[in-house]
């Protein structure tokens, strides 16, 4: 059944605009005339248009502000031909009648024009240098953020603005001039509050502190945390998550972790955790790690904001990068500009010697991969009546490479060829980025879960149970442990103060409850239902302990499953033959090889119910093992005895270059000579 197409948006935006301006012209015309209904019937349109506006279509007030038609320009002229149409209604002294009113319609624009200047005030002021998370910042006088009306000029003149503009549609059917001025002072009165509640704000005891003072306080709480290691991360809204795979290992790591971000959003992007979390958007606050106790920055990515912190000489800097796979993007020549890179196993640092990208051999540490000590190990084959598969395909990447993600060329056949087996059950979790780059990924994708929802309306019917009591309580607790209630409207000072120090034990709290929820989530599925996992929960790994199978593109995905050395798949979509294909991808040597018209599934099935007929499972704990590594010592402590030697060489630095500076500077008198007047003389050259 294909998918009703979407309303194009340049229609859309086309119809509102001339809906609008012919609201508009009506409106000329009514007060031109004049002509009392239909200058009603036209500001009643032009309002309720405006309303859909700000509620549905928000792009095309930004196409307005663009055109110098923004909603002051709209209500100004909206008001000004209702005072128009009303002084052609009578007689011809009527100037002076309505004189006053036009006066106060003025002084309320004027009023408006204050109050956003002040609130732009009030937002530097609450615009601080530094943003923090699970850190108490109560000395910075953090206060709640205010009112919405006050900070959106569009909502706040549609509001302020209503009572004017009623007034004055009130006194045009029986020339009633006290409607107009009732509604007017109503809406000086709205304005005047309005500008009283930010002007107070502004008052000394009633803002945040001054930059100065944050940074003072900022230096402060550096010294008497004193952390050691940091994990670095700046990117964009869709990219939280390569940060956010790295805060378990990091908060099990010998020392004092912080989490240092470069983007304000980004503070709220962070996953639950107790780590200390400082965003510095500025170069000049983010030098300020230079003269603290910080020795070692961990980056799971590469950004144009990398090289910044990277000018910083007292710390040492290492890539972790996000996963590893054999696509070029996990051998960038990035990496060179870092002390150390931080690999799985012996396969990646194989993988740099043969890129040739700048990155030497005794800079490679192999610290295996932490993330992956929840993954179970294989556990025999499906035992009941369903074989779980894991469909995640990776994105579409930034090179255009046709064999970087197999939605386009191979994901409809793959996932047709999966729910045609009664047998199966199919879990379909895309790349969070699917999309970004191609629009036929996107479409792909979309399609792909049709095929899903359809193939579930056949086997468990339209109507799908809801979730148990459990889950539901499971659910509510999780939220509310790693999630903060902000007030609508909060700002980043207001969520500082909400996000304070976060109650000890909350950690291993949020463990217990996250391995609780995933078990009552999957034990609440109706068997045999397809899933669409696109939700923070469950997480990939999660998926991986419940699946018999993936099926995935060359990726870190592969690479991580294989630490259950369950059987997995491969889909080529790169157009070359299979030989080469797996000389060309080292981690697909224990995988097998599907081709995008997904003709292998039924055989690769049949290995994965009798194992007996699977020939891959010695290829594919011999891969792990060159993948991953040795699974001992456990790679949570291969992870914190790298991260201990690099602290180290940070300290040992700090000590050479501070003997040196030493042994560098000449020797300075503690009391200068002074001539006969009391002056210094100059030291002799």
């Amino acid at each position: 059944m294909p998918l009703p197409l979407p309303r194009p948006p340049a229609l859309l935006k086309g119809l509102v605009t001339i809906v609008l301006a012919a609201a508009f012209a009506a409106q000329a015309v009514a007060a031109l005339l004049p002509h009392v209904p239909l200058l009603l019937a036209a500001t009643a349109v032009s309002l309720a248009t405006e309303g859909a506006l700000y509620r549905w279509q928000r792009g095309v007030l930004s196409l307005f502000a663009k055109s110098h038609a923004d909603i002051t320009v709209r209500h100004v002229l909206r008001d000004l031909l209702l005072v128009v149409g009303l002084l052609r209604l009578g007689e011809q002294d009527r100037e002076t009648v309505y004189a006053p009113l036009v006066a106060g319609l003025l002084a309320f624009y004027v009023l408006h024009c204050a109050i956003q200047a002040v609130s732009m005030l009030v937002h530097r002021t609450r615009t601080l240098p530094v943003v923090t998370r699970n850190i108490d910042a109560s000395a910075l006088r953090l206060s709640k953020a205010p009112s919405v009306l006050l900070r959106r000029p569009g909502h706040r003149l549609l509001v302020f603005g209503l009572p004017a503009t009623a007034g004055l549609l009130a006194a045009a059917p029986g020339d009633e001039p006290v409607y107009a001025a009732a509604g007017i002072s109503l809406s000086l009165g709205l304005a005047l509050t309005g500008l009283g509640a930010l002007l107070v704000r502004l008052l000394p005891g009633r803002r945040p502190a001054g930059e100065q003072e944050v940074l003072d306080w900022f230096d402060a709480w550096l010294a008497e945390y004193r952390p050691t290691v940091g994990l670095y991360f700046s990117g964009g809204a869709s990219s939280a998550y390569q940060a956010n795979m790295w805060l378990e290992p990091l908060s099990k790591i010998d020392g004092k972790p912080v989490i240092v971000l470069r983007e304000r959003f980004m503070v709220q992007k962070i996953a639950a955790t107790d780590i200390p979390i400082v965003c510095l958007p500025k170069v000049s606050t983010l030098m300020r790690l230079e003269h603290s106790t910080l020795q070692v920055l961990i980056h799971p990515s590469n950004s144009g904001k990398t090289s910044q912190v990277l000018r910083i000489p007292t710390i040492r800097h290492t890539f972790v990068n996000h996963g590893e796979s054999d696509k070029l993007s996990s051998c960038n020549p990035y990496a060179k500009a870092y002390d150390e890179v931080w690999v799985a196993g012996p396969a990646a640092r194989e993988r740099y010697a043969l890129a040739e990208v700048g990155v030497e051999d005794k800079d490679v540490v192999e610290t295996g991969r932490p993330q992956l000590d929840t993954v179970r190990p294989y556990a025999g084959p499906p035992t009941g009546t369903y074989t779980t598969v894991l469909y995640a395909p990776t994105w579409e990447g930034w090179d255009g490479n046709p064999g970087n993600t197999s939605v386009i060329a191979a994901g409809e056949n793959l996932v047709r060829a999966l729910l045609a087996e009664p047998g199966v059950r199919l879990l379909y979790k895309p790349h969070p980025l699917t999309g970004s780059v191609d629009p036929r990924a996107g479409a792909a994708d979309l399609r792909i879960r049709e095929l899903i929802r359809a193939a579930n309306r056949e086997r468990t019917g339209s109507r799908r149970p809801t979730a148990g009591a459990e889950l539901a309580r499971l659910t509510e607790e999780l939220d509310r442990l790693t999630t903060a209630a902000f007030r609508t409207g909060a700002d980043t000072v207001e969520r500082m103060r909400v996000q304070s120090a976060p109650e000890p034990g909350r950690a291993e709290a949020v463990a217990r409850a996250t391995a609780a929820w995933e078990e009552a989530y999957w034990a609440s599925l109706p068997e045999g239902e397809h899933q669409i996992i696109t939700d923070a929960r469950p997480a990939l790994y999660s998926c991986f302990n419940v699946a018999d199978l993936l099926i995935s593109d060359v990726s870190s995905v592969i690479s991580d499953f294989l630490a259950s050395e369950k059987p997995y798949a491969v889909a080529n979509t790169s157009e070359l033959p299979e030989e080469a294909f797996r000389a060309a991808f080292p981690t697909v040597a224990a995988a097998t090889v599907l081709t995008p018209d997904a003709a292998g599934v039924p055989g690769l099935l049949e290995t994965v119910r009798h194992p007996e007929k699977d020939e891959l499972a010695t290829a594919r704990a011999a891969l792990k093992l060159r993948l991953l590594g040795p699974a001992d010592p456990p790679s949570q402590e291969r992870f914190n005895a790298a991260v201990r030697a690099l602290c180290a060489e940070a300290r040992a630095h700090r000590a050479r270059v501070a003997e040196h500076l030493t042994a560098e500077l000449p020797g300075q008198r503690t009391e200068p000579a002074s001539d006969g007047a009391g002056l210094p003389t100059a030291a002799p050259r």
